[in-house]
């Protein structure tokens, strides 16, 4: 089946993204944000995120169906986020796709979340085919990873991740010490603009030397967000107004600093000369920018996927799990359930045997 024509199903977080793609063609991407209904919380609520999903699934589905201009049953196949995300959440979607799946008699292809990421930059349109291997460097609200890819359907390796905040956490919790709203990542960026990068000089996570000898590709924000919080604390003691702007530019560019320091020490170590950014986190303008002036200085090529596919979508993975189709792999059986710390090295879930 050279283009199958796959619905996806994405619930890992706050987002409900229904996808459909006729093999790498993108020709619905509906997503139902609940983050209004997260906002007076401050930060994504696992039980408000489920129950959202429940509510937007079906409106969703029809709107892409409607958009894509198909029909149930002219699907190849669904596919659906079986982890890593919020459990509750991930129920969701696993359970509607495997209802879906098995009402329709269509194939089911349960699929990793942050590889999907990377499938993304496959519907790029008017774009070369993604080369391998490259490294990927995902930044979202609830990930902060850097893998080596060689292969998008069966070869997937993870070189480091968050030891404890996101990125897209910290920006949410120095926004709410800033007494910005929630999201966090454009109030930060927004404010940034006006402000001195260089102002204050915040720490930069697991990059000493004695770090990088166990930790050269993790990262840590806990400890940069503590530092924030002290140097507000001690703008207020001294009774002096907080220079909201500078600390702004200068917490995002303490992030920027470490995010793309570790990717592109990463591509440098492997021979890698291509780094694939991918993730919500990827809309922050600075984040972009000095990703594509460094890595032109290292001779490494930058991929970026549309921003309408950065953030969590049912089209990546719809497009994760037409590329399986293609590579001949066979359905997930409905056995497999939500995995909420699915590692990335397994793409795809519960794929039936042969015999």
């Amino acid at each position: 089946m050279s283009e199958p024509l796959v619905l996806g199903i994405e619930t890992s977080c706050d987002e409900t993204g229904i996808g459909i793609v006729r093999g790498r063609t993108l020709l619905s991407n509906t997503i139902a944000s609940s983050m209004d209904e997260h906002a007076r919380f401050g930060g994504v609520v696992p039980e408000v995120a489920a129950r959202a999903h429940l509510e937007a699934l079906q409106p969703a589905i029809d709107k892409a169906l409607a958009e894509a201009n198909v029909r149930l049953g002219d699907l190849d196949a669904v596919a659906v986020t079986s982890g890593p995300g919020l459990a509750g959440a991930l129920m969701v979607g696993v359970g509607a796709a495997k209802g879906l799946a098995a009402s329709l008699g269509k194939p089911l292809y349960a699929v990793n979340h942050l590889v999907g990421h990377i499938a993304a930059d496959i519907l790029t349109p008017d774009s070369d085919p993604l080369e391998y291997p490259t490294i990927a460097l995902l930044v979202s609200g609830g990930h902060t990873s850097l893998l080596h890819v060689r292969d998008l359907t069966t070869d997937v390796e993870m070189l480091g991740e968050t030891m404890d905040d996101a990125a897209g956490e910290a920006f949410d919790k120095v926004a709410r010490l800033l007494s910005l709203p929630y999201p966090g990542g454009p109030e930060i960026d927004r404010v940034a603009a006006d402000g001195d990068p260089n102002a204050i000089r915040f720490p930069r996570g697991l990059s000493r030397a004695s770090d990088l000898a166990k930790h050269r590709y993790d990262f840590s924000f806990s400890g940069l967000k503590t530092a924030v919080a002290r140097w507000v604390e001690k703008c207020e003691a001294e009774g002096t107004e907080v220079p909201v702007a500078d600390v702004a530019a200068s917490f995002r560019e303490a992030v920027v600093d470490v995010l793309v320091t570790k990717a592109l020490a990463a591509c440098r170590d492997l021979g890698v000369p291509r780094l694939l950014l991918g993730g919500g986190v990827i809309a922050n303008r600075r984040l972009r920018d000095v990703a594509l002036e460094r890595a032109a200085q290292a001779g490494v090529t930058v991929r970026i996927p549309p921003l309408s596919l950065c953030t969590d979508n049912g089209a990546m993975i719809a497009a994760l799990a037409a590329e399986l189709i293609s590579a001949g792999r066979r359905p997930s059986t409905f056995g497999f359930g939500a995995d909420s710390t699915l590692p990335v090295t397994e793409i795809q879930i519960a794929e039936a045997s042969t015999v």
